[in-house]
Formats: C-alpha cells, sequence, structure tokens
C-alpha cells in the first residue's frame, strides 16, 4: 500500500483515546446514549511531550489520537498495534519514572499494526490529512506472528520478547438493544454488525477463526461475505476506534473487538457493554515486542522491550484485563 493509501485509511480519525479516560458525560455533555461522544477523550492529557507550544485540537476534525509526543525530540519511538492505545499513557509514565531521562523524549504511535508494518516499509513517512512527517521506530509491537514476521523478513532482530495475552469479546452498546447473546447471533438477519476488515487488521484472523469455532465455515461467510454485500457488516479501518464510535452511533448493533478494549470503555464511562465468548469458541492473542534492527536508539528500545514483561507493566495490563504471558 502506497502513501496515497495510507492518507485515506489514517485520515479518518473517528478515534481514539486514553488511559487517563474521562467519563461521557464530562467529556461531552448532553452526550446523550453516546452519539456525540468524540475523541480524544483524553483531553490531551496521553501527550508525553513536556514542550508543547500551541494547543490546538479541534474534535472530530484536528485531534490526532494515534500519535503522542515529539518526534522531532524523541529518544525513544514505539510503533505499537492499537490493540492496547489505552494503556500506553501508564507504562509510558511507569517507564519514564524508572528512567526519569527520557521523561518527555519518547514519541509513539498506535494504529493498527498492519499500517505500521507499512510505515516502515515507507522508511518511517506518514501522512494524515495535509500533513506528512517521517520518524523511524526503534521498537515494533504487535501480535506475536506480526513481530516473528518482521524478523524474519529483517527489519527486526531476535528474540522477541512476549508478555501478555488477550482474549476476544462482543461489543455492544449499553444495554445491549439487540439482545446478542452469541457469536451465532452476529449471523442473525437485520443484525448490523461492525468487523475489523482483514486486509489490514490482525485480529480479524482470530475473529475468523472464533467464528468458525462457534457456527462452522457458514458463519464466517455469513459474517464476512454476505453481510459485507448487503450492508449489515460494516468493515473498519482502525476497529478499536471505529467499532466502539459506531455502536454509540447506533450505526451498528454489535462487534467482535479485543476484551480489554470493551473494559476500557466500560471503565471510561462511555456507554458500551460486552458479551462474553466462551474459551470453546474464543481466540487468544499473544503480543511480543522487538527491536527493530536500524534502531536509533537500541538502549532505550531494549530497556523498553524488558520492561513490558516486568511486575509494574504487566499490573498496568491487567487493569485492563490482560493476563501475563506464561510459556506452555
Amino acid at each position: 500500500m502506497g502513501r496515497p493509501m495510507l492518507k485515506m485509511l489514517l485520515a479518518v480519525v473517528f478515534a481514539a483515546s486514553s488511559a487517563v479516560a474521562v467519563p461521557a458525560s464530562a467529556a461531552n455533555a448532553g452526550a446523550g446514549a453516546g452519539a456525540n461522544v468524540y475523541p480524544p477523550w483524553s483531553h490531551g492529557r496521553n501527550d508525553p511531550a513536556v514542550e508543547r507550544g500551541l494547543e490546538f485540537t479541534v474534535a472530530e476534525v484536528d485531534n490526532l489520537p494515534d500519535f503522542h509526543g515529539d518526534p522531532g525530540n524523541a529518544q525513544l519511538v514505539v510503533f505499537v498495534g492499537g490493540n492496547y492505545y489505552f494503556a500506553m499513557a501508564p507504562l509510558v509514565a511507569q517507564f519514564e519514572a524508572e528512567h526519569p531521562d527520557l521523561r518527555g523524549k519518547i514519541y509513539y504511535e498506535t494504529i493498527p499494526p498492519g499500517l505500521l508494518v507499512r510505515q516502515i516499509e515507507h522508511g518511517g513517512t506518514i501522512t494524515v490529512g495535509n500533513m506528512t512527517w517521517t520518524v523511524k521506530a526503534d521498537v515494533f509491537a504487535a501480535g506475536m506472528k506480526g513481530v516473528q514476521n518482521m524478523i524474519d523478513r529483517g527489519y527486526a532482530r531476535a528474540p522477541m520478547v512476549r508478555y501478555a495475552t488477550n482474549d476476544l469479546a462482543i461489543m455492544v452498546p449499553r444495554g445491549n438493544p439487540a439482545g446478542i447473546k452469541s457469536l451465532a447471533d452476529l449471523a442473525k438477519p437485520g443484525v448490523r454488525v461492525v468487523m475489523p476488515n482483514p486486509q489490514f487488521e490482525g485480529i480479524a484472523r482470530q475473529i475468523k477463526a472464533a467464528l468458525v469455532k462457534a457456527g462452522g465455515a457458514a458463519l464466517e461467510r455469513t459474517v464476512y461475505d454476505v453481510k459485507v454485500k448487503n450492508g449489515e457488516t460494516i468493515l473498519t479501518h482502525i476497529h478499536h476506534r471505529q467499532s466502539p464510535m459506531f455502536l454509540m452511533q447506533g450505526k451498528a448493533d454489535a462487534g467482535v473487538t479485543w476484551k480489554s478494549e470493551a473494559i476500557f470503555q466500560e471503565q471510561s464511562g462511555n456507554p458500551i457493554d460486552h458479551v462474553v465468548i466462551p474459551a470453546a469458541h474464543n481466540a487468544t492473542a499473544i503480543y511480543a515486542a522487538a527491536v527493530l534492527k536500524d534502531a536509533a536508539h537500541p538502549k532505550a528500545a531494549e530497556a523498553w522491550v524488558q520492561f513490558l514483561k516486568s511486575p509494574p507493566a504487566l499490573a498496568i495490563f491487567a487493569r485492563y484485563g490482560f493476563k501475563p504471558y506464561r510459556p506452555e
């Protein structure tokens, strides 16, 4: 995918947020059922930069919620798949407490892993709207298979570090008005579904596998083919941003995400609930990280990668339902 496609995908800033969450009622007075809840819900408090200069953030228009810090002053650059964007602010704060020399000098991005890979392939250059900038990653963090692929391709160096796991859940609007009880319910006629796009969102592989476990190939085909064609399944560009927004805006009745993302939305006070997927039908992600071979800050990068499996970091992950990685 070239820069024009990246521009198209990333200019869709429906999204995102914060580990320092602001309840919907406070962030957007009169939001009602959530139709007018707009990011960035952190009100800029997830920016690790110390000197911020002019403050200019306009919800829905100019908010860049997936880009954090000062790329021009960075001494550690982390590209992390957005599946735990909400945990990054407390992780960075804890890491800075342990490495005070890096305070205010960490830059990180939280777009989907497939898009981060494409940014790395473009030498770190990315375009969002009318702005283009270049920042080369020191660390790539994503699902284990994605990190291993970057090692195999020569972009990252072994060994990777595995640190946490996560399970799937069905995210629904508060009160679950469509009465969704299982993955099989997503195939019902009239149920509007929002799902990650398999083209560049790794979670789609696990979701497809879960659908097959729950209802065979027919269920997977109905959700990801038949309903896409008839308009009852929306495919996202940034699922962990767009899925909750579409649900709160009344555009969808349910969508599969990582359980941690639903827990974060609930903790934030947004009108979101989730339906548990039984273990027999679920899928587990293993999160990993590796230092890139051309990292400009290899010592800081290695420190971050090792930090991710430390007790303080795992305690932060646990707030959102993640579990520590345990080798089988």
